[in-house]
């Protein structure tokens, strides 16, 4: 098991750990009933950050941003020699805390996504992991919700009796939703992004050798071009030239350069 802490990378901390101690802390605690976000970021979720700083605080006041890309474990390991082996790919983690959550009895929650989305996740999740219990899903609104609402789903979600509730509603929305419900949910919060997609047999997942040697973006890419291209090939050179700035300290990006929001975003 490591936990190495958190590391800066371009003004956001991210974790430097493996599946093993971040499954630990999300199993302890969902046993605890305590709270707990959980972001796992890839490039496009990083400079989500560095271009906003209200975003950059949200993210940072997380409990765990773990390594979901390569080249952002590249950077934290490269930046702060780390000596991190494997990145936190969002999807497995949803799939080792499912385990993990099966193993200890923890109900739980699924959040995001379409109605159809959902049964199909649903179906698969039990299918690999016979003892899990789901003690509800919510469809995502894809829309804005009211203070009533965002109420009412926090009613719900606690009422169900999960211990443990997954957030699937792309970058950043999810991450702004795991900042606002931490405290409300008391529980573990886990933004997985496309993790719901891929697990519902929705969309393809690059294959292991692109995913090793930090090529999965460009196998979303050419699955979907024209949503994804300006997150590619616009953020990744972005992405890489402000590294090497912090790199060679002709940068300083300091996290607690950031602003604490306004006002609430909740999304749903």
């Amino acid at each position: 098991m490591i936990d190495r802490g958190r590391h800066n990378v371009l003004g956001v901390m991210v974790s430097a750990l493996d599946y093993e101690a971040a499954v630990a802390r999300i199993v302890a605690a969902g046993r605890a009933r305590n709270p707990l976000a959980v972001s796992a970021l890839a490039v496009h979720g990083v400079m989500t950050g560095v271009l906003d700083a209200e975003h950059r605080y949200r993210l940072n006041a997380l409990d765990l941003v773990v390594p979901d890309g390569q080249p952002v474990r590249w950077a934290v390991n490269r930046l702060h020699h780390t000596g991190v082996v494997d990145r936190v790919y969002g999807p497995t983690l949803m799939l080792k805390t499912c385990e993990g959550a099966a193993n200890a009895g923890l109900p739980i929650f699924l959040f995001g996504g379409s109605a159809p989305l959902q049964k199909r996740l649903r179906l698969n999740l039990m299918q690999r992991f016979p003892t899990l219990q789901i003690a509800g899903a919510q469809p995502s609104k894809f829309r804005r919700l009211t203070p009533e609402e965002r109420d009412q789903t926090v009613a719900d979600i606690r009422a169900s009796g999960a211990a443990i509730t997954f957030v699937g509603l792309g970058c950043p929305r999810q991450e702004v939703w795991a900042y606002e419900f931490r405290e409300a949910l008391s529980m573990p919060i886990l933004a997985v992004g496309a993790a719901f997609n891929f697990h519902a047999g929705l969309l393809p997942q690059a294959p292991g050798w692109m995913q090793a040697s930090g090529l999965e973006w460009f196998f979303r890419l050419l699955s979907e071009p024209r949503r994804l291209w300006r997150r590619y090939l616009l953020l990744n050179p972005l992405y890489v030239g402000m590294l090497m700035l912090q790199a060679t300290h002709l940068r300083d990006f300091d996290p607690r350069h950031s602003s604490p929001p306004t006002q609430e975003l909740l999304y749903g």
